[in-house]
């Protein structure tokens, strides 16, 4: 009986810790999604800020013309 109450202890344990851990996840995804957008709305004013002085709209996907 000792030996079942201990896994019923364990399996308690790790059901926490997964539920625990999927909380973590879900905070992550949500921090990494506004650190997305933001990363991407910085790149559009630099771009804008770099073709108002005269420069060219970057193209990070173009080769450089000496390729």
């Amino acid at each position: 009986m000792a030996d079942i109450t201990a896994l019923e202890e364990q399996i308690a344990h790790l059901t926490r810790t997964v539920e625990e851990l999927s909380d973590i996840v879900a905070r992550q995804e949500t921090e990494l999604a506004i650190a997305t957008r933001r990363l991407a709305m910085l790149m559009e004013r630099e771009a804008t800020r770099e073709l108002d002085a005269g420069g060219t709209v970057p193209l990070a996907d173009q080769r450089p013309p000496h390729w």
